[in-house]
């Protein structure tokens, strides 16, 4: 089947996204972007909805807590207005990793989670940070153990960044996750938790190309945590680099 078209992380024009959300999704859909993944979703999707409309852009992914504490009910809620299809966690914090006992809990709760979600017709996914890769339980990185605990139905969204800053090969753990990644954070520069270093993606030291080869069928995200030049410009190089690989946008 053809890869999912590109998409990109609004996280990283946040403070656009806070100042104008209307005028930063045109901008966005001018760069040629017909997908964007929300963060925070609930608070977020009364001021998306209409812009997304206005400009033609879909959420298929979007991110908003979905254990611990997190109202599952509001996310779910606002996932459906929006047609979200699969609505990821995007962080547990590293005290959560530390065994396997630990770990089995949080897959249990995004199994919950997923059960819900499927009412509403949608998935639930996982997006990680460096600390999944980082901790090792019996040699295996802390995220395919995680991987392994979780009803088949539950994606992994990779930021494959934050899997090289947490030590892992993301061209080698791509494989062997498999069809489990349903989508990838694409990002790039030195491979390091500072984060004010990030390029364009095909800039930096990220295998961009062996990393899209790997996980033909997930939707590439584009993302900047932070990024010291023009966002929109930054982004734009990125569209050109993945597009010219074969990515749709």
């Amino acid at each position: 089947m053809p890869r999912p078209s590109l998409s990109v992380q609004l996280y990283t024009v946040r403070d656009a996204i806070a100042a104008d959300a209307d005028g930063t999704l045109a901008r966005l859909a001018q760069l040629g972007f017909r997908n964007v993944e929300p963060y925070d979703l609930p608070a977020f999707a009364p001021v998306l909805e209409p812009a997304l409309a206005a400009h033609g852009l879909a959420a298929p992914t979007s991110h908003a807590s979905l254990v611990g504490e997190a109202d599952l009910d509001a996310a779910l809620a606002a996932a459906s207005a929006l047609g979200v299809e699969i609505l990821i966690e995007p962080a547990v914090m590293p005290e959560r990793w530390g065994d396997r006992d630990a770990i089995a809990a949080v897959a249990s709760e995004l199994a919950e989670a997923a059960r819900r979600a499927a009412d509403h017709g949608m998935r639930v996914g996982y997006h990680n940070h460096h600390w999944e890769t980082e901790i090792r339980i019996d040699g295996a990185h802390a995220i395919e153990v995680f991987a392994d605990l979780l009803p088949d139905d539950v994606a992994l969204e990779l930021d494959t960044y934050w899997a090289a800053v947490g030590g892992a090969d993301p061209v080698a753990l791509l494989e062997r996750l498999g069809e489990r990644v349903a989508a990838i954070h694409v990002k790039d520069g030195p491979v390091t938790s500072d984060t004010s270093q990030q390029q364009p993606a095909g800039q930096g030291e990220l295998p961009i190309r062996e990393i899209l080869a790997a996980a033909p069928n997930a939707r590439p995200v584009l993302e900047f945590d932070e990024y010291a030049g023009d966002l929109f410009d930054g982004l734009a190089a990125g569209v050109e680099f993945v597009t010219e690989l074969g990515v749709e946008a």
